[in-house]
């Protein structure tokens, strides 16, 4: 995992003037970026954790997470009354290395999240998504999700 994102990261500043693609060259990919968005979201847990490798790695705001840990901690949260009210995404760069099946996404997110007890936390963040394409379907290979300072 470590040799296939060290290899993204080399590619993409070597290669990135010749990685950008546009919507209608990746419709796939652009989809499966806004229906993983989507899923988020709306607190669809199966059709998010769907978008993910067996093998993928989750990076939240310092700590690095398990993909069975991040699976069971996020529906335990809707259960006790928890979850996503708002996530929307901005700025939204893609950029596709030569071969067409390894991608990267970054986008800022704009985030609020309620908790079992009724609170609510507003949050911005930058994310990053490494996609990798196999048997045909995009899938997260890594996620890199950093809150941002509020501003004053």
């Amino acid at each position: 995992m470590k040799r296939i994102f060290s290899l993204v990261i080399v590619a993409l500043l070597s290669l990135a003037a010749m990685a950008d693609h546009h919507d209608e060259e990746n419709a796939d990919l652009y989809a499966a970026i806004h229906a993983f968005d989507n899923a988020y979201a709306t607190n669809d847990t199966e059709t998010y954790f769907g978008y993910y490798a067996e093998d993928a790695t989750v990076f939240f705001s310092g700590d690095r997470q398990s993909l069975a840990e991040y699976a069971e901690s996020w529906p335990t949260l809707m259960e006790a009354g928890g979850g996503v009210e708002k996530n929307e995404m901005s700025d939204l760069k893609v950029q596709v290395l030569p071969g067409g099946n390894v991608a990267v996404s970054t986008a800022f997110i704009d985030n609020i999240t309620r908790s079992p007890d009724g609170s609510k936390d507003t949050i911005r963040a930058f994310e990053t998504d490494v996609w990798q394409k196999t048997d045909g379907e995009w899938k997260v290979i890594s996620l890199h999700y950093t809150e941002l300072p509020a501003k004053d």
